[in-house]
């Protein structure tokens, strides 16, 4: 019995070390590859968080809480006035924030803009909720060709925001 445990450890061991020496083998390829890396460096971000300018924060605060299912991280005050906010879904970030209007009233926002999102969830239960809680699709869930599922909807200043399946 006690000849079967010193096997087992000594088993235990010499994988402990085969393990460690991968580990190591990884760890020097990795820093191999950071020295091959393009000169001068490229940009490599880890998070992007866009920012959209809103033309009523409390209408599109409730919108991307209400409808699409965003959580509020923080919300910005001024004097007691909400400025702006940071919603989560998920890892991904989006910041709102109320326009001054010192560029008019008027003035379009959400063109040219998409905001394109990638999620494991199911493409048609969300876009089922997104409609149950009042939204309103651009297009229902659909295939792409490049074998994904997506749907699109617009927030209420025109920005485009399409959620896609992970293909």
């Amino acid at each position: 019995m006690a000849a079967r445990k010193k096997k087992a450890a000594k088993k235990a061991v010499k994988k402990t070390v085969k393990k460690t020496a991968k580990q190591t083998a990884a760890q020097r390829g990795a820093a191999k590859r950071l020295r091959e890396r393009r000169q001068p460096e490229t940009l490599r971000l880890r998070v992007i968080a866009p920012s959209f300018t809103v033309s009523d924060i409390h209408r599109s605060l409730a919108w991307y809480t209400n409808v699409l299912g965003f959580v509020v991280k923080e919300r910005w005050e001024s004097t007691g006035t909400l400025m702006g906010a940071e919603l989560r879904a998920g890892t991904a970030t989006i910041m709102l924030g109320q326009d001054d209007f010192k560029k008019g009233r008027d003035r379009v926002k959400g063109v040219g803009v998409r905001l394109f999102c990638q999620t494991a969830q199911s493409i048609d239960a969300l876009a089922d909720g997104v409609k149950a809680r009042g939204g309103t699709l651009d297009h229902d869930p659909q295939d792409q060709p490049w074998g994904s599922r997506d749907f699109g909807i617009t927030d209420p200043d025109g920005y485009k925001i399409t959620i896609s399946s992970m293909s």
